[in-house]
C-alpha cells in the first residue's frame, strides 16, 4: 500500500530566489518568528477575533515592518522582490498578520514618498520601527471605488486643519497609532484632495464596533469618525490638492502587497489540500492516489506558481524606476482570483471536513474573498489594465 505521508506530501517551505545573503538571513529570521509566535496561536486567535499586538510589536522590532523604506530613517532598505517575498510567507501562517503588515506599509506610503525631509526625520523611525500600527483612510461609506468622491473636509483655520466626516473599512481602525487620511481641502473631484498624517490619540477620533466580517475576524475593520481633528499644517503631506495622486501611487505598491498576500493564502489551502489527501485513505487508497484529486492538486500548484511569478516581475520593475502599474492590477487581479480558487478547491478535495471549523480550509476560503475586493475590487482592476492598453474609454 502506499504510504500515508511522503516527504513531497508534508507541507515543504517555499523554495525562494533571493538575491543576497542578506535577504536570505531576513527569510530564515521571517520563519523563526512565524514557527515560534504566530503559528502556534493562528487558529485560536482567529476563532476569537483576537488581534496579535504583541506580534506586530515583535515585528516592529526586528525590521519587518520597515522592510521596503530606507535605512536612514530606520526602514530595512530591502527591495519590493524581497518585502513581498516575506509578506507571502506572513500570510501562509495567518492572514491577519500578512495583510497587517501591508496595510501598514500602504499607510507609511505617502510620509515617506511625499513628505519633506524634517516630516520624515520627525515621524518615519517611530512609524517603521518604533511598535507603531498604521491605517490609511481613503475610503467612505458612499465613496468606495469612486474614490475621488470622498467627502471627509478639511478647512484652514490658521496653522491648523480641522478634519470632520467618516472614513469606512478602514483596517487597524480604533488601535491605529496613526492614520494616513485623505480629506477635501477644495473643489469636487480629485484635484480638491490632500494627504494628511492624524495621530491616532488626536481629540475628536474616534472609531465605531469593528465590522462583522465572513473571515478575517482577527483582524479589526472598522468606520473612523473625524469630528472636528484638529492637524497641523506641518502634517500636511504633499501639496494641497495632491493627495490623490498620493492615494493612487500608494494603492499601486499596495496592490503588489495582496497579491503577495493572496497567493500565501493560496499555498496555505494547497499545503492542507496535500497533506489531507496522502492521510485520508478512501476504497483502500490514499485520496491522493485517485487521478480526480492530483489533477486538481497540479492545476492549484500551477496557478500558485503563476500568481508568484507575476507579483514578484511587477515588484522588479518597481524595484528598477519603471512603470509598474498595469502590472500591479494584473497581478492583484490575477493572484486574488487565483487564491479564491485554490481555497474553493481545497475545500472540495477534503470533503465534509474541508467545511468544518476543525480544519483551517475553511477559514482560507472565508480569507480569500476579501482580497478580491480590498484596495480596488478586482473589477477596478480590469479597469486599469485596459486603460493602460487602450486609453480611457470614449464617451
Amino acid at each position: 500500500m502506499t504510504p500515508a505521508v511522503t516527504p513531497d506530501t508534508r507541507p515543504q517551505p517555499v523554495r525562494r530566489t533571493l538575491p543576497t545573503e542578506d535577504a536570505r538571513d531576513l527569510l530564515e529570521l521571517v520563519r523563526e518568528l512565524i514557527r515560534k509566535e504566530i503559528v502556534p496561536v493562528a487558529d485560536e486567535e482567529e476563532a476569537a477575533a483576537r488581534f496579535p499586538r504583541e506580534t506586530f510589536r515583535q515585528l516592529s522590532g526586528t525590521g519587518l515592518l520597515s522592510l521596503p523604506y530606507p535605512e536612514r530613517y530606520g526602514g530595512g532598505g530591502q527591495p519590493y522582490e524581497v518585502y513581498l517575498q516575506m509578506l507571502e510567507e506572513l500570510a501562509i501562517a495567518r492572514l491577519t498578520v500578512g495583510l497587517g503588515v501591508s496595510v501598514h506599509t500602504l499607510a507609511c506610503h505617502a510620509l515617506a514618498g511625499y513628505g519633506t525631509e524634517e516630516q520624515r526625520a520627525a515621524h518615519l523611525p517611530g512609524m517603521l520601527g518604533g511598535g507603531a500600527l498604521g491605517a490609511y483612510c481613503l475610503s467612505e461609506p458612499a465613496s468606495g471605488s469612486d474614490a475621488a468622491a470622498l467627502r471627509t473636509r478639511a478647512v484652514r483655520e490658521g496653522d491648523s486643519w480641522v478634519l470632520t466626516g467618516t472614513k469606512a473599512w478602514i483596517t487597524h481602525g480604533g488601535i491605529a497609532d496613526f492614520y494616513t487620511v485623505f480629506a477635501r481641502t477644495g473643489e469636487d473631484g480629485p484635484r480638491g484632495i490632500t494627504a494628511f498624517l492624524v495621530p491616532g490619540d488626536a481629540p475628536g477620533l474616534a472609531a465605531a464596533p469593528p465590522e462583522r466580517k465572513m473571515g478575517l475576524a482577527g483582524s479589526p475593520t472598522a468606520q473612523v469618525h473625524l469630528d472636528g481633528v484638529r492637524v497641523p499644517d506641518a502634517r500636511r503631506i504633499g501639496d494641497e490638492g495632491q493627495g490623490f495622486a498620493i492615494a493612487l501611487d500608494a494603492l499601486d505598491s499596495g496592490r503588489l502587497g495582496i497579491a503577495a498576500c493572496a497567493v500565501g493564502v493560496a499555498q496555505a489551502a494547497l499545503d492542507t489540500a496535500l497533506w489531507f489527501t496522502a492521510e485520508r485513505h478512501q476504497f483502500g487508497r490514499p485520496v491522493l492516489d485517485f487521478q480526480g484529486p492530483r489533477f486538481m492538486l497540479a492545476d492549484m500548484a500551477t496557478q500558485i506558481e503563476a500568481g508568484r511569478a507575476l507579483y514578484l516581475a511587477a515588484a522588479r520593475l518597481r524595484d528598477a524606476g519603471e512603470p509598474f502599474s498595469r502590472q500591479a492590477a494584473m497581478a492583484k487581479l490575477f493572484c486574488t482570483d487565483t487564491a479564491m480558487r485554490v481555497t474553493t478547491d481545497a475545500v472540495q478535495l477534503m470533503g465534509g471536513y474541508g467545511y468544518t471549523a476543525d480544519f483551517p480550509a475553511e477559514r482560507y476560503l472565508r480569507e480569500a474573498k476579501v482580497l478580491q475586493i480590498v484596495e480596488g475590487t478586482n473589477q477596478i482592476q480590469r479597469m486599469v489594465i485596459a486603460r493602460h492598453m487602450a486609453g480611457p474609454p470614449t464617451r
